[in-house]
C-alpha cells in the first residue's frame, strides 16, 4: 500500500468515527453543556495520546520546539468547536451540517494559499460531485426542503468555524517539522484542551459532574477515544500524506455515515432515494482515488 493509500484509508476511518460523535453526541446534549463536554474530552484525549506515544515511538523533547505552533493550532481547531456549538444555538442541525459541506471547497482554497497545492479539475469534479451528494444526503432526498434552506445568524457563526476548521488542514503539513503524527498530536491536543478550558470554564465548574447519566459519559468516552484522539493522528497522518483538498473531501462521507449510525440506534432507515447521494459520494472519492497522470 502506498503512503497515499494508506491517507485515504485513514481519513475512511477518520469520517466514520466523526460520524459517531454526532449520533452520541446528541443523545447527551441535553445533560450537559457542549464547552463542559468537550473541555473533558480533550483533555481524556490528550491522556490517552500522551500515553500511547510515550509507550511506542515516543515523544521527544523536540517535538516541543516552537511551541508556538501547537498554540496556534490548537488554537484554531478550539475556534472551530467553539463556534460551532455557538452556531448550533440557533441553527438547525441540516442547515449547520449542510454549512460544513463547504469546508473541503475552503480547505482547497487554504492548501493553494498557504502550500501552494493546485486543485487540479478533476478534484474540482470530485468536490462538486461530492458536495452535491452530502446534500442529497444531509436533506433525505427532500428538495422542498432543500429550496426551504435559509441562512440565519447560527449558520453564518458555524460558517466561520468550519472556515477554521478549513484552515486547520493545511496548517500541519505547513507548521510540522518532521515530528511524528503521534507526537504532533499530543502537543495540539494539549493546547486545544486547553484553549476550550479556558473559554468553558464557567460551565465545567457549574456541571454537577456526580449527576449525570450514563449516556453523557458514554459520549464523552466516545468523543475523546475515538471522535478525538484517534481522529486528530489520523486526520495529521492523512494530512501529512495527501493534499488538503483531498483530506477535506472525505467529510462528504460524514451524513452517509452518520445515517448508518442512526439505522445501528434504531432511529429510522432512509429512503432509496437518499442512497443515490451516498453513491455520489462514492463516485467523488473514487475520482479522488486515482493517480494523477
Amino acid at each position: 500500500m502506498t503512503q497515499a493509500a494508506r491517507g485515504h484509508l485513514a481519513m475512511l476511518m477518520f469520517s466514520a468515527l466523526v460520524a459517531g460523535s454526532f449520533s452520541l453526541g446528541s443523545l447527551a446534549m441535553d445533560h450537559i453543556t457542549p464547552m463542559a463536554l468537550n473541555a473533558v474530552r480533550f483533555a481524556i484525549a490528550a491522556l490517552l495520546v500522551g500515553a500511547a506515544g510515550g509507550l511506542s515511538t515516543g515523544i521527544p523533547r523536540s517535538t516541543f520546539r516552537a511551541p508556538w505552533r501547537y498554540l496556534v493550532l490548537g488554537g484554531v481547531f478550539a475556534t472551530y468547536f467553539v463556534l460551532m456549538f455557538y452556531g448550533l444555538k440557533t441553527a438547525q442541525p441540516v442547515s449547520a451540517a449542510a454549512v460544513f459541506t463547504l469546508t473541503p471547497i475552503m480547505s482547497a482554497l487554504a492548501g493553494f494559499v498557504l502550500l501552494r497545492q493546485v486543485t487540479t479539475s478533476r478534484m474540482a469534479l470530485a468536490l462538486s460531485i461530492g458536495g452535491a451528494g452530502a446534500l442529497w444526503v444531509i436533506f433525505r432526498a427532500d428538495v422542498a426542503a432543500l429550496l426551504r434552506f435559509q441562512v440565519g445568524q447560527g449558520e453564518v457563526i458555524y460558517f466561520w468555524g468550519c472556515a477554521a476548521h478549513a484552515i486547520y488542514i493545511p496548517m500541519v503539513r505547513m507548521l510540522n517539522r518532521g515530528e511524528s503524527a503521534m507526537a504532533f498530536t499530543f502537543g495540539t491536543l494539549l493546547a486545544c484542551c486547553g484553549a476550550i478550558t479556558i473559554v468553558g470554564w464557567g460551565d465545567i465548574t457549574a456541571t454537577d459532574w456526580t449527576a449525570l447519566p450514563g449516556v453523557v459519559w458514554a459520549a464523552i468516552l466516545y468523543t475523546a477515544v475515538f471522535a478525538s484522539a484517534m481522529t486528530f493522528v489520523l486526520a495529521q497522518y492523512a494530512t501529512l500524506r495527501l493534499p488538503a483538498a483531498k483530506v477535506m473531501a472525505y467529510t462528504y462521507l460524514t451524513p452517509s455515515w452518520v445515517l448508518i449510525w442512526e439505522l445501528a440506534l434504531g432511529h429510522g432507515v432512509p429512503t432509496v432515494w437518499v442512497l443515490g447521494g451516498v453513491i455520489l459520494t462514492v463516485v467523488a472519492l473514487l475520482l479522488l482515488l486515482r493517480n494523477e497522470h
